[in-house]
């Protein structure tokens, strides 16, 4: 009994330093904007207690419905993309036997640059006056006036995807390519024997076989899509029009520009309920899939 409660007691010790920073960092401040969101609090005055009166007046809000709206179609457009182009970049990477470190790490180059610094630089090929598409496109004779990039509603939109397609499509490739790496060649060559073409290799072996895997890089890439800040922020910072606003830089206008702490709280934790049932809902395809395996 002293043995096992030794064992027990060292097993705190060991978890204590982590529960404590988890506790300090994550816990704490989420606490702190659950007590936000339910009173009316700004910056250097507390408020008092409203209860749902902020989510309730941000339901009827028309610029947290086109945030709404905006969230959902930057995840959805970005994490579809990388799904489809990581798959097929990893099963490029798959087929290269030469240099193949030196690629699989130059492929990773996106993922490692600061997001600041390659996000400004997207900016500077976006940005209308310093394009370098717009000068391209005009030396090239394909365009004729300078286009937009981030003035038009639908055209940031599109560039806000591209930049984070652009920055996780490493992830999703080499994460997938591991997969693929992990599976027998056996089946590859039991398939061939059985008179299966190169599609329906894909299709009965690869994906399947795969699902699990990048089952969970998209369940990853939905939450940090979504959560997104940097890219958004850089690039338009919501506009034009709050067109790209998503949650977390419209909560950051509300919360620390503005000002109004209790509402940007408010639409920070708008996120939370959604992003808990996308991981169970992903979670569970993904526990099917390997039970089915």
């Amino acid at each position: 009994m002293r043995a096992l409660s030794s064992e027990a007691a060292a097993g705190y010790g060991f978890i204590a330093p982590a529960a404590v920073l988890i506790v300090g960092l994550i816990g704490f401040p989420f606490g702190l904007a659950l007590w936000f969101s339910v009173t009316e609090t700004w910056v250097g005055r507390p408020g008092p207690f409203v209860g749902l009166a902020n989510f309730v007046r941000l339901a009827g809000n028309g610029t947290f419905q086109l945030t709404l709206v905006n969230s959902l179609l930057y995840t959805i457009g970005a994490v579809a993309l990388k799904a489809v182009l990581g798959f097929i970049l990893a099963l490029l990477l798959l087929r290269i036997t030469r240099f193949e470190k030196l690629i699989r790490g130059a492929i990773l180059l996106p993922f490692v640059i600061p997001t600041a610094l390659s996000t400004l630089a997207w900016w500077w090929m976006f940005e209308p006056t310093y394009s370098v598409l717009n000068w391209t496109g005009r030396a090239l004779g394909l365009l004729t006036s300078d286009v937009p990039w981030l003035s038009d509603p639908t055209l940031a939109r599109s560039a806000i995807i591209v930049v984070n397609v652009w920055r996780g499509l490493p992830f999703f490739a080499i994460t997938i390519l591991a997969g693929l790496v992990a599976i027998p060649q056996e089946y590859y060559e039991a398939a061939e024997t059985d008179g299966a073409g190169a599609w329906q290799r894909f299709r009965n072996v690869t994906l399947p076989l795969v699902k699990p895997v990048l089952g969970i890089v998209v369940l990853f890439s939905t939450i940090l899509t979504m959560a997104d800040f940097n890219i958004v922020y850089l690039m338009t910072r919501g506009g034009p029009m709050n067109s790209t606003h998503l949650f977390s830089t419209l909560a950051h206008q509300s919360g620390m520009t503005s000002g109004r702490l209790s509402e940007g709280a408010a639409i920070s934790l708008f996120l939370f309920p959604l992003l808990v049932l996308i991981v169970i809902v992903q979670l569970r395809l993904v526990r099917r899939q390997t039970a089915y395996e």
